[in-house]
């Protein structure tokens, strides 16, 4: 008690010098804070781009369809897991989905195709499908009077084949029960650019997909959204225990080479951003050891008294770490506003981005206990550490020497 109160008193005692430490402090957790709401906002603008282009929070296949697909691994029994999607309160939507590889044919040109069967009422709730129509417009369920079912081509085909709307496209490919599969489509809408995802795509509806494939009912997918994606792993782990017969697989998992990637360019970021404040920090320490060396006397006469070294050490770091605390509460109070613009708000960007069809141009942060605490726990423990040096001298002050300096 009594060492926070002498480290109280040397705070408000050293004014002009405790204010410029406490401003370095202040301004580089506004920095960070700032830094790092903009940072898990573009990710989380990035994921959400991602996950609703075409993966979802959460897939469902059978067995390891996953990583080794083949078109008799379906999913069945689709009624038990509707039963488990509809009970779970944080499932938002939910869609199935049939793929195989295909050889489109169109004129006299070839090309390979990769078809995917969606059911049209589901899919615009789990994926920007309807968004992505740049021509044409969104399939129905239902055949046309002479029984042709509209197909949707991905930009890449239709430019490969030469195709436009309402054109004819032929596709052969092999059922599920070991048929030749073939049938003749009409184009009715083209998905996206030359580098989307699906660029090379046919969307069937699920039912002609189905009979294409001779898949009966069967599916190959479910992909899901949950109402926040940051809780996706927990509900996979939940859905997976009600669906032990199939495997439950986070966005995480399905696409995790993207991940991966994703989380070293974060570490990367939050790495750079360390190094600034770090550096900022570094002013901070040359005036931490200035007032020790304007307080040797002081030192000195601790010292004399019975002080232990540790003490001084203690003394130093605890009046460094409660001007941090105070620096950090200023910084909360002056960075909240901007933080909630941020995230509320945003600002555009002067070009837009493409991502896989869709246009995006605005930038928005993110508001969370994350934004805050670990800027919060880096600059306590660079406080702590730019305060150890500082310290150890006040510690090696000999009573001697100090009560006799001027």
């Amino acid at each position: 008690m009594l060492t926070l109160t002498i480290a109280f008193r040397n705070i408000f005692r050293q004014r002009r010098r405790s204010l410029l430490t406490g401003l370095s402090m202040c301004g580089g957790y506004i920095l960070f804070v700032l830094s790092t709401s903009l940072l898990e906002g573009s990710y989380g603008n990035v994921i959400d781009i991602f996950t609703l282009d075409h993966v979802g929070h959460i897939q469902i296949h059978q067995d390891d369809y996953l990583d080794r697909p083949k078109i008799y691994k379906t999913i069945k029994d689709q009624a038990a897991v509707r039963a488990v999607l509809e009970a779970h309160e944080d499932v938002t939507g939910y869609a199935p989905r049939v793929y195989s590889p295909a050889l489109a044919y169109a004129g006299d040109k070839t090309y390979p195709a990769r078809v995917i069967g969606i059911d049209t009422a589901l899919e615009p709730t789990v994926s920007r499908i309807r968004q992505k129509v740049t021509e044409g417009e969104f399939f129905s369920a239902s055949p046309d009077a002479d029984g042709y079912y509209t197909a949707m081509i991905g930009r890449g085909l239709a430019i490969s084949l030469e195709l436009s709307l309402g054109d004819e496209i032929v596709l052969i490919s092999q059922g599920a029960d070991g048929s030749i599969a073939n049938d003749i489509y009409l184009v009715g809408g083209v998905i996206g650019n030359r580098t989307s995802f699906d660029r090379m795509a046919v969307y069937l509806p699920l039912p002609a997909a189905q009979q294409f494939l001779a898949l009966g009912t069967d599916v190959h997918e479910y992909a899901l959204l949950v109402d926040d994606r940051n809780d996706n792993r927990d509900i996979a782990s939940v859905l997976a225990a009600a669906l032990p017969d199939l495997t439950v697989s986070p966005w995480q998992e399905v696409e995790s080479t993207f991940y991966r990637t994703m989380q070293s360019d974060k570490q990367g970021n939050h790495f750079m951003m360390g190094i600034v404040v770090f550096i900022v920090f570094i002013g901070v320490l040359n005036t931490v050891l200035m007032s020790v060396l304007e307080r040797t006397r002081e030192f000195g006469v601790l010292r004399a008294i019975g002080c232990r070294p540790g003490r001084l050490v203690q003394l130093v770091l605890l009046e460094t770490l409660l001007l941090a605390s105070f620096s950090i509460g200023i910084g909360i109070l002056l960075v909240t506003p901007a933080v909630i613009w941020l995230t509320e708000v945003g600002f555009q960007i002067p070009e837009p981005i493409d991502m896989s069809g869709v246009m995006f141009q605005h930038m928005k942060g993110e508001l969370n206990a994350y934004v805050y605490l670990m800027p919060m726990g880096f600059i306590f423990a660079t406080a702590a550490l730019i305060s150890l040096p500082p310290g150890f001298r006040a510690a090696r002050i000999l009573p001697r020497d100090a009560l006799g300096s001027h």
